[in-house]
């Protein structure tokens, strides 16, 4: 990612991907009571693609990094991301697609279109974002991409989900809300941070 792009992201650290170190979290091996409660959750979940998250995303890639507001909504295979940052000028860093092809705008020669919004994020900002799979764990689910490792919180919640060369740390859930939802996540591939703090949830 060039400077100029990171520009937007100049305020994430202080706000707690560097400077934050919780408490170390319970990490239990899933037992069958554990593994069968998540596989519950994943069923219930599974059917569940229209909704939207509002909340605070931060980004680190170890030399540079900041954060920005977040509105993510899913409509079955169609998405869109708003990403507001007072670095881009007031300006919107909008990603939005679905099967026949992404757009990306707020980006330096944009809008930009592609048949793949992965491999456009990579031309446009130099990330390896997993989209695909970032729809199963913003939801605290496995994706269908590969073999996963979880470990379980002691409220028998997934604590930490290990898939892809991703590690994606579960920190709080709303467990108001049946089946829980994630509401703080930090997800890590070196030399890659990212920390999703969600505010709301809105599942329709």
């Amino acid at each position: 990612m060039n400077r100029r792009h990171l520009r937007w992201l100049a305020a994430l650290l202080p706000l707690g991907l560097a400077a934050c170190a919780p408490r170390q979290a319970v990490r239990l091996p899933g037992d069958a009571a554990m593994l069968a409660k998540q596989q519950a959750r994943e069923q219930q979940l599974a059917g569940v693609d229209h909704w939207t998250l509002q909340g605070r995303l931060g980004v680190s890639d170890g030399r540079n990094g900041g954060s920005g507001s977040l509105s993510w909504t899913q409509d079955g295979d169609h998405y869109e991301f708003v990403l507001h940052g007072p670095a881009l000028s007031g300006a919107d860093f909008r990603l939005s697609g679905g099967p026949d092809g992404a757009t990306l705008e707020g980006v330096r020669g944009g809008p930009l279109h592609g048949a793949d919004a992965e491999a456009l994020m990579q031309r446009a900002l130099g990330w390896t974002v997993p989209l695909r799979d970032l729809r199963a764990w913003v939801r605290g689910l496995r994706a269908d991409s590969g073999p996963a490792e979880l470990r379980f919180g002691a409220d028998g919640l997934p604590s930490l989900l290990q898939q892809d060369g991703w590690a994606v740390d579960y920190r709080a859930w709303d467990t108001a809300r049946q089946p829980p939802l994630p509401t703080t996540i930090f997800a890590a591939k070196p030399p890659y941070k990212v920390r999703l703090s969600v505010e709301s949830w809105t599942i329709r």
